[in-house]
């Protein structure tokens, strides 16, 4: 066995460096977790702590603590000082619970929630089912309604991860002659924010699920006035009608192509003739390749897999979802993130 692992060494140093780091980060991602739920980040924001300290403060093992310290110093999240005390990293920075930048929720929903459905992957790839279908008998996210602390933690990191891409969204794309927009699947409403705070002639509603909007004083951004409503509903049964815009960000990836032409087809019937469709959607690319930029894209077309059971999708994949919504894709936007706005015009009769 030694002379093998030997000769491929020789061989494909490479590669085998790649393997090993491939298998070592789920594991480093789970301690990002682990500190996230400890609250390291918060305990370290304001100056080196020694880890006795730290496991005071959050009731834990010190010496099994002081490990999980040193694997953190070894991905940037926190640094290991001279006298043995432990610094804050920038990754670790934005895993702080305080801070605009955060995404302490998506670490937290990834380690907590989605850690337990990557096991069963193997599951996924055999049955064509969605590992959370399997788990807790519902695909989608139906399991979010029966549990509120999951539900927090998933609203939390969607708000989380939509500041990414809201910013670059309303930049790229030009809203200006723009009156009024639906943001459909919206959650907190963090991409229409951004574009009406760059738009300030335009008004938006969010539609999603009720419990999206339970604890709405705590985040709705008021400086918006009537600018902004929030409307309960499900966006399989209808949206609100007339609006000149339909924004859809990362919800088509989410289902299947019937569930997913489903909502097409109910904003199909709310769009007015010269109404426009927006998808802000990763697209994969017809090849994968060995790339970052795919490997990321990859990853997310397996989340859906095991996750709510979608699939990410190609340009061409996306042009046949929407014609058969009676939609027609009429250009493809890049963005400096890895998401491209696909705009759609309804079909004329």
């Amino acid at each position: 066995m030694s002379s093998m692992l030997d000769t491929s060494l020789r061989r494909h140093p490479q590669a085998v460096a790649d393997l090993v780091s491939l298998i070592n980060g789920g594991a480093m991602a789970q301690a990002l977790s682990v500190a996230a739920e400890l609250g390291i980040p918060d305990l370290l924001a304001h100056g080196p702590k020694q880890a006795e300290e730290m496991a005071r403060a959050t009731e834990t093992h010190a010496p099994s603590l002081r490990r999980l310290l040193k694997a953190l110093s070894s991905v940037g999240a926190c640094r290991e000082c001279d006298d043995g005390s432990f610094a804050l990293g920038p990754i670790g920075t934005l895993v702080r619970s305080d801070t605009s930048e955060s995404l302490r929720s998506w670490v937290v929903w990834f380690g907590r929630y989605q850690w337990p459905m990557w096991g069963n992957l193997l599951g996924s790839i055999k049955t064509g089912e969605s590992a959370r279908k399997a788990a807790y008998g519902t695909d989608g996210f139906g399991h979010l309604e029966r549990d509120s602390e999951a539900a927090a933690v998933f609203d939390s990191a969607m708000v989380q991860l939509s500041c990414l891409v809201a910013a670059e969204v309303a930049r790229t794309y030009d809203f200006k002659h723009i009156r009024s927009i639906v943001d459909v699947g919206g959650g907190r409403g963090a991409l229409l924010h951004a574009i009406l705070e760059a738009y300030p002639d335009v008004q938006g509603t969010v539609l999603d699920r009720p419990r999206a909007f339970a604890d709405g004083d705590q985040w709705q951004n008021r400086d918006f006035g009537d600018r902004c409503t929030y409307v309960g509903g499900d966006f399989f049964h209808g949206v609100p009608h007339e609006a000149d815009v339909y924004l859809l960000k990362n919800i088509i990836h989410d289902w299947d192509d019937d569930r997913a032409t489903l909502i097409l087809r109910n904003c199909r019937a709310a769009i007015p003739p010269r109404g426009k469709l927006l998808l802000v959607e990763r697209i994969m690319p017809e090849r994968v390749e060995a790339a970052p930029r795919h490997r990321n894209l990859a990853w997310s077309d397996l989340a859906m897999l095991i996750g709510p059971g979608g699939r990410e999708r190609t340009e061409a994949e996306f042009r046949a979802l929407l014609r058969a919504a009676d939609f027609e894709l009429r250009k493809v936007i890049s963005t400096a993130v890895e998401f491209s706005i696909l705009e759609a015009l309804p079909g004329r009769v």
